[in-house]
């Protein structure tokens, strides 16, 4: 299911930060800690340090110190760091959420302290009108906070901007609005239907226009990454690449098992149609050379958007698109077999690069959340096989020809 089990700090949003016992020395935030994983902390460092989703508490280590180093050698050329600043954006949305459930601002909120040290400030908040809670938020390079450490250009690699999308938050008064999104995916596996489609879309484009498309990431994590990766799709149909980060998108859904179903049965009435003596139109030899060589020439043009997918394959929501593209002998149909050289052939085997965790945590409340993105040790492979799901998610994007217009709710 694509709900949200264990997003960003649900544990204290939920309410399950446990009691401190009287012979135990440690608080331990179930499912929590910034995405799931297991926050232990002791009391008295609890205490001394501060909030256990303070930055300096649960946020990532050995960070380099914001300096006018910056310019000479970027550090955001390094994919690594690209990934961990991309996770603690998400997470301050997350934390923006509860600040302002808790009626703190800038000056006492925990949000601001995920962004400040990347130099970036928040110019926009994403806010659901029918209940107020924020589900996500763009955020832009702060030229006057980078001035303060002498650094006096952007670095090179650092965008312009970052739409950064929350998941689930099991916790009033948001929970009702973020389980009508989860179960919209998990019935249509769309989102379009949602008014944060909207919104996000629509803060997207203003990004775009303001910054242009090289400029601008736009990350989210879980039900985040869903719509994540559905307005970024909607504006590569347009034409406009913008890059995009996946953190546990969620991959089943009702229509994924119905599809599946009518897949196969597709696969086996053409089996049947195949065996039946029924006059076909022949089509000559240079014309299917024609329209193969004129897919070709498009599909090289039109590939251009790669998202970046981050999954764990302990976590059932994302595992699935780990799962490799069926081959001839695992029943796939010819168009399906068609469609897959297609993509490998003409597209050069990428439609989207995949990480996947080759250490991380197993249990899947863990496995689904978002602090294991900035741990240190986090050991990352690149799936290089095409993934079943992928092609079927980006397959609206790199077989259609025709452009089409953004979805309107």
């Amino acid at each position: 299911m694509p709900i949200d089990l264990s997003p960003a700090p649900t544990a204290v949003a939920a309410g399950n930060l446990k009691a401190v016992e009287e012979e135990d020395e440690e608080v331990e935030v179930e499912g929590g800690g910034c995405g799931g994983g297991a926050v232990v902390v002791a009391a008295s460092d609890a205490e001394a340090e501060g909030h256990p989703y303070d930055f300096h508490v649960s946020g990532p280590r050995n960070l380099p110190p914001p300096n006018w180093k910056e310019i000479i050698r970027s550090s955001w050329k390094d994919p690594n760091y690209k990934r961990m600043v991309m996770a603690c954006f998400i997470q301050a949305v997350y934390l923006l959420e509860l600040d302002r459930q808790d009626q703190k601002g800038e000056d006492d909120g925990l949000a601001p302290k995920w962004w400040k040290p990347f130099k970036y400030k928040v110019t926009q908040a994403l806010v659901d009108e029918r209940d107020g809670s924020i589900y996500g938020a763009v955020l832009e390079w702060d030229r006057s906070s980078a001035l303060s450490d002498f650094i006096l250009i952007r670095p090179s690699g650092a965008p312009r901007a970052v739409l950064a999308l929350r998941g689930t938050l099991l916790q009033k008064p948001t929970m009702k609005r973020d389980l009508q999104d989860d179960l919209r995916f998990l019935v249509w596996e769309s989102l379009k239907g949602s008014v944060r489609y909207v919104g996000a879309l629509a803060a997207l484009k203003s990004a775009v226009e303001k910054f242009g498309s090289a400029n601008v990431c736009v990350a989210g994590h879980s039900l985040g990454a869903g719509f994540a990766l559905q307005i970024c799709k909607e504006l590569a149909k347009q034409g406009v690449f913008v890059e995009c980060h996946l953190f546990n998108p969620p991959s089943v859904s009702l229509a994924m098992g119905v599809r599946s179903m009518s897949e196969k049965a597709s696969y086996l009435w053409k089996k049947v149609k195949a065996s039946l003596p029924l006059k076909v139109e022949a089509t000559t030899p240079l014309e299917s050379t024609k329209e193969e060589a004129s897919d070709k020439k498009r599909l090289r043009t039109e590939k251009k958007w790669v998202p970046h997918l981050y999954v764990n394959n302990s976590d059932y929501i994302c595992c699935h698109y780990n799962a490799p593209c069926p081959s001839a002998a695992d029943g796939a149909s010819d168009e399906q077999q068609q469609q897959q050289r297609k993509a490998s052939e003409i597209a050069g085997d990428v439609v989207a690069k995949l990480f996947v965790t080759s250490k991380g945590p197993q249990k899947f409340l863990e496995a689904h959340g978002l602090e294991q993105w900035w741990s240190d040790g986090m050991e990352l492979q690149l799936a290089l096989y095409d993934s079943k799901l992928i092609n079927r998610q980006l397959k609206s994007i790199y077989t259609t020809a025709a452009v089409s217009s953004p979805a309107k709710s």
